[in-house]
């Protein structure tokens, strides 16, 4: 490799000093290397326009709101990206501060390394107001009660035919990549991440028998809030990979499906999937 980018959060990366860096490797090894630092209240806005058509390699120095954000705005630009942790828990990364100069000599020398391709999800909401234009997201989508601590009846259909009715605190929809966050949190299975799976996870369900569901990846899901109480309507947040977009009402219903386009992460370590759970499993027990 030779071309490369960084997008940066400033907010994690100090007068991006990690940033000018690993840019000044680059060039000083050959290479080409350019970036900004990202914008938005979680470091996840940037232009996409700025980066060069010629970029093998995207760089994103921060978290994983920072890789995500990348995620679902260059899945377009079919260009792989390495995540870079300076945050706390950074899962989604792949390089740390310390070992980033190691990882872009690797790709400077022509390393070895792999491209996993990652599903991402669209949803759009079909609300009062009328329908909105579709988000995507990485990790997950998910609605939850807001204000008053009350159960919501949520019902659930795919590809037009009626699944359930959950009551519960709200529902997260995920995909693979998603399986190790807050699906997992919630009790739902772990995914291999370059399969193309949904996983419908129930948020602290009122019922012993409510269970995470895996779908099809091809399979659309569409949630429609119920109304269990003419006094008080219902109000649901929806959020994109953590960030809130909207809201729904009794009666509105949000329809998600996978995303014609996909995320391609770059990956330097040789660990299996198997490999890397077997880890990550270990440092819970």
């Amino acid at each position: 490799m030779k071309y490369f980018y960084v997008i940066a959060n400033s907010g994690k990366d100090v007068q991006l000093k990690l940033t000018k860096e690993i840019c000044s490797f680059v060039t000083e090894h050959g290479g080409v290397c350019g970036y900004q630092a990202n914008q938005g209240p979680d470091g996840d806005r940037f232009d996409r326009e700025q980066i060069p058509e010629e970029t093998e390699c995207i760089l994103v120095v921060g978290g994983d709101g920072t890789l995500l954000g990348a995620a679902r705005t260059m899945a377009d630009r079919k260009i792989p990206l390495i995540g870079v942790n300076t945050g706390h828990v950074g899962y989604l990364c792949e390089l740390e501060a310390e070992t980033v100069i190691p990882g872009v000599e690797h790709l400077l020398t022509e390393g070895t390394y792999t491209v996993e391709q990652r599903m991402l999800l669209t949803g759009r909401c079909m609300t009062e107001a009328g329908e909105s234009g579709e988000r995507r997201a990485l990790n997950d989508i998910v609605i939850h009660r807001t204000g008053r601590l009350q159960v919501v009846d949520l019902i659930i259909s795919v590809n037009g035919e009626y699944l359930n009715t959950y009551s519960a605190d709200g529902m997260i929809i995920a995909t693979p990549t998603g399986s190790t966050a807050y699906s997992m949190s919630a009790g739902g299975p772990i995914v291999d991440p370059k399969a193309s799976l949904l996983l419908i996870t129930p948020i602290s369900p009122h019922s012993l028998n409510a269970k995470s569901i895996v779908l099809d990846g091809e399979d659309e899901i569409t949630i429609q809030v119920a109304n269990r109480n003419e006094e008080q309507k219902e109000s649901l947040e929806v959020s994109f990979d953590g960030e809130p977009v909207g809201t729904l009402r009794a009666g509105e219903k949000i329809v998600i499906k996978k995303a014609q386009a996909c995320t391609r992460i770059l990956k330097l370590s040789q660990l299996s999937f198997l490999e890397r759970l077997r880890k990550k499993l270990q440092g819970y027990t």
